[in-house]
């Protein structure tokens, strides 16, 4: 079955794919990436299962077998990846706010459980969604690539929970099965539930500012392409000498950017004003740290506007050298940042 409605590049992937494999199993199926890989395995008449916390009616039209369920349930996980021959292991719990166990129980026991099925079904291929934050440890990252080691201080638990994943996912590698981590760095794009929404709220309530006063370069990436990402490493490894086996990879845009550049293009697309307002990294990191231990005495559960994480996040550099996935897997953006934010309005 060809496709139409995608790029070159991304048709020839997705055709060369279902010639070798048959049914995926994605995790996170309906969630923003999650959704996008699901509709291109689907548009070239590869079956999908999605297993997610909460039931999609909108993936079971386009054709979906959704599966609702908890990650840290083994049996529950073993038993929807039936029949697949590959996985696409995007789900975690995300954000900067929650108990360790509250992370540590999807994304590091939800992962165990995840290699389990493969191994107890003969799954050959395993695609892990990891995240550059398995290497921050609160300084700038200017260019970096793989080599560089995993933080030994994290501050927060996502970015230790999925720096332990990540090291499982690599070391359950072998001949039978097959992995690769990815770690697309701020997704973005259409129907994006978190940064966009974010942005352009704040900047409506006039509580969006900029963190520290030298501009720093941020990667980011378009959700089309980190879809297309993983659709090469997953193709990849069904080849009979795969690069990629048992490797993790930085995925960007390819387009370093300021922080405040790229959220003033957010901005934009709504015709808001640029923002210009900006806080002291020290004040940022002091009023987030007193925020954290006022909401822990208050038990309160939602996120604080400001944390020591998101001060430091939001006043460092991170942006990365992707040459291992151009040369491993032929990884390039096939959409632009100007072009994907013409694709938001």
């Amino acid at each position: 079955m060809k496709i139409t409605e995608f790029k070159v590049e991304e048709q020839a992937v997705l055709n060369e794919l279902a010639d070798n494999i048959n049914h995926a199993f994605v995790t996170g199926a309906g969630g923003f990436l999650g959704q996008v890989i699901c509709r291109r395995l689907l548009a070239v008449g590869i079956k999908v299962t999605g297993f997610a916390r909460s039931l999609y009616p909108e993936l079971e039209q386009l054709g979906v077998t959704m599966i609702q369920g908890d990650l840290a349930n083994k049996s529950a996980v073993i038993s929807a990846m039936k029949n697949c021959d590959m996985v696409f292991h995007v789900a975690s719990k995300a954000g900067v706010w929650g108990s360790k166990a509250s992370y540590f129980e999807p994304n590091v026991n939800g992962t165990e459980n995840i290699v389990a099925g493969c191994q107890q079904h003969e799954i050959k291929y395993l695609i892990y969604t990891s995240t550059p934050s398995v290497t921050f440890a609160g300084i700038d990252e200017s260019g970096i690539d793989e080599s560089a080691p995993y933080a030994t201080k994290f501050m927060n638990h996502y970015g230790h929970s999925k720096a332990v994943a990540e090291q499982y996912i690599l070391e359950s590698n072998s001949e039978s099965l097959k992995t690769v981590a990815l770690r697309p760095h701020l997704i973005w794009g259409p129907n994006d539930p978190h940064l966009i929404p974010r942005v352009l709220e704040r900047a409506k309530s006039g509580r969006l500012k900029l963190v520290g006063h030298t501009d720093k370069l941020v990667d980011t990436i378009y959700v089309d392409n980190a879809a297309y990402g993983h659709l090469l490493a997953a193709l990849d490894l069904t080849l009979n000498e795969p690069k990629s086996q048992g490797k993790a990879y930085f995925l960007s845009n390819d387009e370093p950017i300021t922080m405040a550049e790229m959220l003033n293009k957010i901005l934009a697309t709504e015709h808001l004003p640029k923002v210009t307002s900006r806080v002291p990294t020290v004040v940022a990191y002091a009023v987030g740290g007193m925020l954290e231990v006022a909401y822990k005495l208050l038990n309160k559960q939602q996120e604080p506007l400001m944390t020591r994480f998101v001060a430091k996040q939001l006043s460092c550099s991170h942006y990365y050298d992707i040459s291992a996935a151009k040369g491993d897997f032929g990884y390039k953006a096939l959409v632009s940042i100007d072009e994907g934010m013409k694709r938001i309005n």
